[in-house]
């Protein structure tokens, strides 16, 4: 059904991901009376699930922690249970042009190469103790932090080559952007908002534990099966207008719907994509400018079977070459069983190099990168798939922002402040596990309790 030029509910809600579909489900359990709009032909937002050789695979987000409380609630409640995320046997890094292996987060490197990563996540945890988490322009140290970089900050230091190469790994699969690009005091924020550095970078225990069989976008399919005729795809919004009596007129492809509020779930960067009438205060206008996505795209391959667990491998690897830099093993049997088929094989990938190429020459380049850690048997798969983000309609780019130097200090007061009946959501403005499926989740919390008690002000 069409949104009609009459139509009138209490909220609308702009974006049908996690973040979204969360903040309708709570606002219509408290009574309201909500419709999302999508843009997409799908919901989910940044999850999206996909088939390959016969199996679901997560073309976004994909894992979930023990920490993770909020989705790990709503998916148990909507009834789509996780599986652990394999591990066993040796982990792989491609370093200097030779292929190690080594066990658990660090990479075998020297002893005094291990000494200067341990020093450097020594000095992160520190100096994270200063940071406010909710309110990160206000730390003592956010002035300091803010004005450098993460590769800055690391130069300071005098960190090594090695450190600073595991650093942009990680940075690159966290924000989707180089270290250069990212403020210090975003990452310190970042990271603390996930529990910390181990936190969010291991399997056991950390953020990659566990991930869900049939895919994570079955919970966003879930939540929107539940809300019905109230979610409305192919409906991207393009104005949303205050009018005479304080209500506001959204308007989407299909026509035009009045609400007493409106959540706005989308990312920072993409906010720009709506007209708003009167313009957003000039704070809200140059966070939008400020609040970039990063870039980050992954690359699936599916072979008879999951031929580097009988070589003793967990499929589990890091490159410092592109564009694959860090792989996973999801293949469907997670029983350790090295003949049960198919074996899969994730691979995050640099967007930068890897989204402009053809699709025939992504493959062959993403087949190189699996080869040059698992050997040649990578290189035949019986099914491949991969998917660009930067190419989407909506919302394009990384899984999350990749905040600049300065931005926090100068924009991140206006980050979620709601704007005359106008609430913001998106795991970016989460304070716990900012970036990830249960930042969104808690996000949608919050703006639907915001958006809750602005409705039961009296008129």
């Amino acid at each position: 059904m069409d949104a009609g030029a009459g139509e009138v509910v209490d909220v609308v809600v702009v974006g049908a991901g996690f973040a979204g579909l969360t903040a309708a489900r709570e606002l219509s359990r408290l009574g309201h009376d909500v419709l999302v709009l999508e843009g997409r032909d799908r919901v989910g937002g940044r999850s999206y699930t996909a088939m390959l050789a016969g199996a679901p695979v997560d073309l976004g987000a994909t894992f979930v922690g023990p920490t993770q409380d909020a989705v790990l609630a709503l998916a148990a409640e909507l009834g789509c249970d996780s599986v652990p995320t394999y591990g066993r046997g040796k982990n792989l890094i491609r370093w200097r042009g030779k292929v190690r292996s080594y066990r658990s987060t660090i990479p075998r490197l020297s002893i005094l190469e291990l000494l200067d990563v341990s020093r450097i996540q020594w000095r992160f945890d520190r100096i994270s103790r200063r940071v406010s988490v909710a309110e990160p322009w206000a730390s003592p140290v956010a002035d300091e932090l803010d004005r450098v970089s993460l590769e800055q900050w690391l130069r300071s230091l005098h960190a090594g080559a090695s450190t600073r190469d595991l650093m942009a790994i990680m940075s690159r699969v966290t924000w989707g952007a180089e270290p250069d690009a990212v403020s210090m005091l975003h990452a310190v924020r970042y990271v603390k908002a996930a529990g910390g550095l181990n936190r969010m970078l291991d399997v056991e225990g950390g953020a990659q534990q566990d991930r869900y069989p049939g895919g994570t976008q079955q919970i966003a399919v879930r939540m929107a099966d539940a809300l019905g005729e109230r979610v409305r795809l192919d409906a991207p919004v393009d104005r949303i207008a205050r009018n005479p009596d304080a209500t506001l007129a959204v308007s989407c492809r299909g026509g035009e719907v009045t609400a007493r509020a409106v959540v706005v779930a989308v990312p920072p960067a993409h906010r720009g994509g709506i007209e708003f009438d009167p313009p957003l205060p000039p704070e809200h206008a140059a966070l939008i400018r400020n609040w970039p996505q990063g870039n980050l795209s992954k690359a699936y391959a599916a072979y008879e079977t999951p031929f580097w667990r009988a070589d003793g491998y967990s499929g589990e690897a890091l490159s410092d070459e592109g564009p694959v830099f860090i792989t996973f093993d999801v293949s469907p049997d997670v029983s350790g069983d090295g003949d049960a088929g198919p074996g899969i094989l994730l691979g995050f990938t640099d967007a930068r190099s890897f989204d402009p190429l053809p699709p025939a020459d992504r493959r062959e380049v993403a087949l190189a990168g699996f080869a040059s850690l698992f050997g040649p048997p990578a290189t035949r798969p019986v099914d491949y798939l991969d998917h660009c983000w930067s190419a989407e309609d909506f919302a394009p780019g990384g899984p999350t922002a990749a905040v600049p130097p300065g931005a926090w200090t100068a924009h991140g007061p206006w980050l979620r402040r709601a704007c005359g009946g106008i609430f913001w959501a998106g795991t970016e403005t989460a304070d716990v596990w900012t970036g990830f499926l249960d930042g969104a989740v808690r996000s949608g919390l919050r703006a639907a309790a915001e958006a809750h008690q602005e409705l039961a002000r009296p008129s």
